[in-house]
């Protein structure tokens, strides 16, 4: 070997390969997806991958179970819930999924958020399982009597009055939401089950796994009551309809419009948090708590203000450290669920990560060919496209819809401002603003396009959301109008038989070839069989 081969092979070893000579397709095993050995990203990647990402996070896991309120409720759960070994054993992988690729700032900020949903989600089913009547000989425990249930798509601010005494833990969020990110073959059961029972298969695949989790009575009974909405749209109604069936147990509907921008209709869903509010003080016999309340708004301000700040960092620098699916399913989580201790540990380290990109300008998606916005509601079990996207085409997802949703702090100052703001957010939940609040609010893409410098669309196209397939052609002839670039990205929100991954990735490479005329970043990432993948 020559000395510049040498210097090359050293310097490939030392730092990583750089990104138009990696071959990541190359250490893909057939079918599973799964890494046939490490993906060599430099020493200092490299370690830091394993060390802070694999062997801190297993650790932190077991740590999280351990000082739980009841550790061996996790092994019962294990056992007696499908969703839970079936998809958080292999969480890691689902880390490889996200990160694939990521080197240096982009890596580290990017794996921190996928650690804050880790022990978030691990916070919420060892509170479920410590409540659970099914894991205790059908008996109610003190767990049980202070624990909230309600459904993922209301808002856990709803409950903040009772944040000293009280948990709530969303019903959904955890054997459905991350279950399919996770591992999306788990869902595809559940569907299966509840359609076995003569539900037809064209409403929305979402509703019909929430309802086929309880078919196979795979929820915890872990709460004295139950608080609902119809978000996002009527198919909501129905799974609720089936829940409170399945339940047998005190619930609280809040039925909201959807056109929210009628003073009436915020005056109507203040009134419903109002109901909540009373629905809860008689179901526990505990008072609302008006400064209990004002702590966590406060505590979800400072939240929201520090997202600002990572929008700016991504609208207006090429220094933003995280990817667009971390930036995603974090901000999903943390808006939905509401205030906890996890968001601010994991913000002020991502916070030093930023401030250092910055004052160091530091390119942290250097291959970057296109900035991209990702419009409507996104396909769970392949959310990691967006990795895939850059590493294959320099594809950068900068900002998603579901991420805009909640655009706004809450005014502590009086009962009747709080109350106000309260109910536009709750009204902003995930999936209504813009996937079915109306075309005005749809059309909000053309303003974030310009404030996050995007040049090109992924408009995500879920066959089964009537709502947002009414608007299909009305886009297409903006797109046009526009000259704006846009992928059409078919899906079935949970359902992976739909349109496959590999189904998704090949109208991608054909857009970028035929009519983008680009050549790929990766060849190796063009087509590869992961049918077989979590």
């Amino acid at each position: 070997m020559d000395k510049a081969k040498m210097k090359k092979a050293l310097k490939d070893f030392w730092y990583g390969k750089p990104h138009g000579e990696r071959r990541l397709g190359d250490i893909l095993e057939d079918k599973t997806g799964l890494y046939k050995h490490r993906e060599w990203r430099g020493v200092k990647d490299t370690m830091y991958y394993f060390n802070n990402i694999w062997l801190y996070n297993y650790a932190q896991m077991v740590a999280d179970i351990l000082k739980s309120e009841e550790p061996l409720a996790f092994f019962k759960g294990v056992w007696r819930y499908r969703w839970v070994g079936q998809t958080y054993l292999p969480v890691l992988h689902w880390f490889d999924r996200g990160l694939q690729g990521l080197r240096g700032e982009a890596l580290c900020a990017s794996a921190w958020h996928y650690r804050a949903m880790v022990s978030m989600t691990i916070q919420q089913f060892q509170r479920m399982f410590a409540a659970d009547t099914k894991l205790h000989n059908g008996k109610q425990n003190d767990y049980y009597d202070h624990t909230i249930a309600h459904k993922e798509t209301v808002w856990g601010g709803v409950f903040y009055p009772w944040a000293d005494k009280f948990k709530h833990v969303p019903l959904e969020m955890i054997p459905y939401f991350v279950t399919c990110h996770v591992n999306s073959h788990t869902v595809l059961h559940y569907i299966d089950a509840v359609q076995s029972i003569g539900l037809p298969g064209d409403p929305c695949p979402m509703c019909q796994a929430e309802a086929g989790i309880f078919v196979q009575d795979d929820v915890p009974d872990y709460s004295p009551m139950f608080i609902t909405s119809n978000e996002a749209c009527d198919a909501s109604v129905a799974s609720t309809a089936l829940q409170d069936w399945f339940f047998n147990k005190p619930l609280y509907a809040m039925p909201q419009p959807m056109q929210f921008d009628d003073p009436l209709v915020k005056k109507h869903c203040a009134k419903e948090i109002e109901g909540a509010w009373k629905f809860v003080e008689e179901m526990t016999g505990v008072p609302f708590n008006w400064d209990q309340l004002v702590k966590n708004l406060e505590a979800q301000n400072e939240l929201q203000r520090f997202e600002w700040e990572k929008w700016d960092v991504a609208a207006n620098t090429n220094y933003y450290p995280i990817n667009g699916v971390a930036q995603a399913l974090y901000r999903i989580y943390q808006s939905q669920y509401g205030e906890n201790f996890i968001w601010h540990e994991v913000d002020a380290r991502v916070r030093k990560i930023m401030e250092r990109c910055v004052r160091n300008k530091t390119v942290t998606f250097p291959e970057t060919r296109h900035r991209m916005i990702a419009w409507s509601c996104a396909p769970l079990y392949y959310s990691n496209w967006c990795t895939w996207a850059y590493n294959c085409w320099g594809l950068n997802v900068i900002i998603n819809m579901d991420s805009l949703m909640f655009d706004m702090t809450i005014r502590t100052d009086s009962y009747e401002n709080t109350l106000k703001d309260m109910a536009q957010y709750h009204m902003w939940a995930p999936m209504r603003r813009m996937a079915v609040g109306g075309m005005h609010h749809f059309f909000e893409l053309w303003k974030y396009m310009e404030q996050f410098n995007c040049d090109m669309v992924a408009m995500y196209d879920q066959l089964q959301c009537k709502g947002a397939q009414g608007m299909h052609g009305v886009f297409e002839d903006e797109f046009r109008k526009r000259n704006i670039h846009a992928i059409w990205i078919p899906h079935a929100l949970p359902d992976s038989r739909t349109v496959s991954r590999a189904e998704i990735r090949r109208i991608i490479n054909d857009y970028m070839t035929t009519v983008m005329h680009e050549e790929p970043l990766d060849p190796s990432l063009l087509e590869f069989d992961d049918s077989m993948s979590w």
